[in-house]
């Protein structure tokens, strides 16, 4: 019997949709970890994962102080 995703690889996986159809595009910043997190009904360690698989898939990258954004060249 499959076992269902885990919320992180959800969310990962639907910004990562919205990332490669250009419904994000390069540069927009991305929502909080709070603001996913209620977006999401998830706990904010839960959003926190989803956003570090997306930057270790290189689609996003973090500014001090800014927030997440989009990676210019995402995935590459």
């Amino acid at each position: 019997m499959p076992t269902a995703e885990p919320p992180y690889r959800l969310i990962a996986n639907e910004l990562t949709a919205r990332i490669k159809s250009g419904g994000l595009k390069p540069g927009d910043k991305l929502p909080s970890t709070r603001e996913l997190a209620e977006a999401y009904q998830v706990h904010m360690n839960t959003a926190s994962r989803a956003l570090s698989l997306l930057h270790d898939r290189d689609l996003i990258t973090g500014q001090s102080g800014r927030g997440t954004f989009v990676a210019q060249h995402p995935g590459q």
